[in-house]
């Protein structure tokens, strides 16, 4: 007897991949208000900063989590550790850090955060060399 293969039927649209990135933006853009308050009234312009902040960075984490399998593991490490070490730095500069302190602070963590991705990537990958389906 014949068995009929099973066609998996994919969802034209889903949100199980929104809620980290928006949970994340939002904390992030609400610190990054706080911290362009610098003990003052909360302005038109600091909550702007806090939504464009929220944007960017729920965006950067939404498209490296859905396209970021595409890349290598070396390059998907750099790009993870860049977005890191971008919003960090730019965090620590909304406290009117120098650009020269906010620099360093952001390649800190951004090298940190490439070694543990690459580390991750490369120990969760098969003897294909194909991404954990995580």
């Amino acid at each position: 007897m014949a068995a009929h293969a099973a066609i998996p039927v994919r969802k034209p649209f889903g949100t199980h991949g929104l809620a980290t990135p928006i949970i994340i933006g939002v904390l992030y853009g609400l610190y990054a208000a706080t911290v362009a308050r610098h003990g003052g009234p909360t302005t038109l312009g600091q909550l702007w900063l806090g939504l464009v902040s929220a944007v960017v960075l729920a965006g950067g984490i939404y498209v490296l989590r859905r396209f970021g399998r595409a890349l290598p593991r070396e390059l998907r490490a750099l790009a993870w550790g860049s977005l890191t070490g971008i919003a960090v730095g730019f965090l620590f500069s909304l406290s009117g850090a120098s650009v020269l302190s906010s620099s360093g602070l952001g390649l800190a963590f951004a090298g940190v955060n490439v070694a543990a991705a690459y580390y991750l990537f490369y120990t969760h990958e098969d003897a294909a060399g194909r991404p954990a389906p995580y």
